[in-house]
């Protein structure tokens, strides 16, 4: 699986690609030149036999003119015995062979006299193998019959030799590319992997990690050096984030810790004032709204910081939604719901157990508020609330899901849910800050999950989808229920 995966990486990678462009152009173009030579090479050839051959007919027939047929035949026999001739034929009108160095010719050549150049197969005089030859064959007065051509062996031959060539340089091509892509996967494959582990580790928090430099000054060490001072503005900025988070929570939280302790002290000094108790009360509510406000705003900003320092552990997720739906069931029936859990036993994942758990925590109170069913549901009573949760796996993936059976979000609104502050009840009457699910977003991307909000008709299905123990990055990160955060 690991050979076919790596296979497939290296394919899609953008120099592989250029390097199989480069090779099958140089292919393409090499056989078109290959191609080219053979066929011009033809034609020279062929049109040097054309110009032998005429030359040899223009020599025999000044001949025939001054000498007759006597004359000729004297000439052909002496041509026919010298070392590489041409091709010779002279017959009379009952085709015997009167000089020459041919035999074995179709009857069909010799009875064409019209001098047409012509490809034919004969056997030399004295024996041999059938060779090819390219001829004219004449007719002249009295019946005889002049065949003058040359061979075409040493022709085939170079075709052969051509063709031979033409192969080995295919063959060649194929060894370049090969050797081509085994360079690339083990350079280019290499760099690409070592940047992609050091930016999963940068993702995971570690903001000292910075891409490998080799100091050879390609464009991968060009794209490593801007990518690192990038890095090393964005650690000066985070850290500058976390100074100012720090202050923040100093100069501002510990006032509203105060301010809250001393409502606090006022409202048990003063038992026995009804209005001054109401009031004292609903400020140390508010001051208490606030102070969870703050620390919910300073947990997602850390946490989408990737600054948690909170360690990763394998945990049993299922038990972990068990754990939650036991805390919440006598939540929910006294609110005269019901709450039922269903989970897959076994499903490990390496999270933050305290930080999973708020998330959870986080989407079964957004169901509590926002879930309730319209009056004269079939289960519960009127405006009666239903819950379920469940912990199933699906591939790579853990997936921890809360389902209620209330009015939903409307699919324009499922990506505004999840941003700060925001809250789809336009009076904003009921409690709450609209920090609970951009929590559990950023809880998720933490552990390298999605927040999925689904139609659950009716109602809405809230998915933390993590990974499972050891399969990396596994999310659906396509689906398109898959909530992301915005900018």
């Amino acid at each position: 699986m690991r050979t076919h995966s790596a296979t497939g990486r290296m394919f899609r990678t953008t120099a592989v690609k250029l390097a199989l462009l480069y090779l099958a152009a140089l292919t393409l173009a090499s056989g078109g030149v290959l191609v080219y030579l053979s066929q011009n090479t033809a034609t020279v050839l062929r049109q040097q036999t054309v110009e032998t051959i005429d030359a040899e007919i223009s020599s025999l027939a000044d001949r025939y003119r001054i000498a007759g047929i006597r004359g000729l035949v004297a000439t052909v026999d002496a041509r026919s015995r010298r070392p590489g001739a041409s091709l010779y034929l002279v017959v009379d009108f009952s085709a015997n062979q009167l000089a020459g160095n041919v035999e074995g010719l179709d009857d069909r050549v010799l009875a064409s006299g019209t001098g047409q150049l012509q490809r034919v197969s004969y056997v030399p005089i004295g024996g041999g193998a059938r060779r090819e030859a390219m001829v004219r064959v004449f007719e002249l007065p009295g019946g005889f019959r002049l065949l003058v051509g040359r061979d075409l062996q040493e022709q085939l031959h170079f075709r052969s030799l051509l063709s031979e060539a033409m192969r080995f340089w295919l063959v060649v091509v194929a060894i370049l590319g090969v050797v081509t892509l085994v360079f690339v996967r083990r350079r280019v494959l290499k760099r690409i992997d070592a940047m992609s582990a050091t930016g999963r580790r940068i993702m995971s928090g570690d903001l000292s990690e910075r891409l490998p430099v080799d100091g050879s000054g390609d464009e991968f060490d060009r794209l490593a050096v801007g990518f690192n001072l990038m890095l090393d503005r964005i650690e000066a900025l985070l850290h500058g984030l976390k100074d100012v988070s720090d202050n923040i929570a100093h100069d501002l939280k510990t006032p509203l810790t105060r301010m809250r302790n001393r409502v606090e002290e006022a409202l048990r000094a003063a038992p026995d004032d009804p209005v001054a108790t109401e009031a004292l009360s609903r400020t140390l509510e508010d001051c208490d709204g606030l102070i969870r406000t703050f620390d919910a705003l300073l947990r997602i900003a850390r946490l989408e910081a990737g600054a948690s320092d909170a360690s990763l552990e394998e945990v049993d997720l299922a038990m972990l939604v068990g754990e939650v739906a036991e805390l919440y069931e006598p939540v929910v029936e006294d609110a005269g719901g019901t709450l039922t859990s269903s989970c897959e036993p076994g499903l490990m994942a390496r999270v933050n157990r305290e930080l999973v758990v708020q998330a959870l925590i986080n989407l079964v109170e957004n169901a509590l508020k926002y879930g309730v069913e319209d009056a004269g549901g079939p289960e519960g009573g009127p405006g009666a609330t239903r819950l379920e949760l469940e912990a199933r796996a699906e591939g790579g993936t853990v997936v921890l899901c809360v389902r209620d059976h209330g009015p939903g979000i409307p699919d324009a609104d499922k990506d505004r849910a999840t941003r700060r502050f925001v809250r789809l009840e336009e009076s904003r009457n009921a409690p709450g800050s609209g920090l609970g699910l951009s929590l559990v977003q950023a809880v998720a991307r933490l552990h390298d999950g999605r927040l999925a909000l689904r139609d659950a008709e009716p109602g809405l299905r809230a998915e933390l989808r993590l990974p499972v123990a050891g399969r990396g990055r596994s999310v659906a990160g396509d689906d398109p229920a898959v909530v992301r955060a915005p900018g």
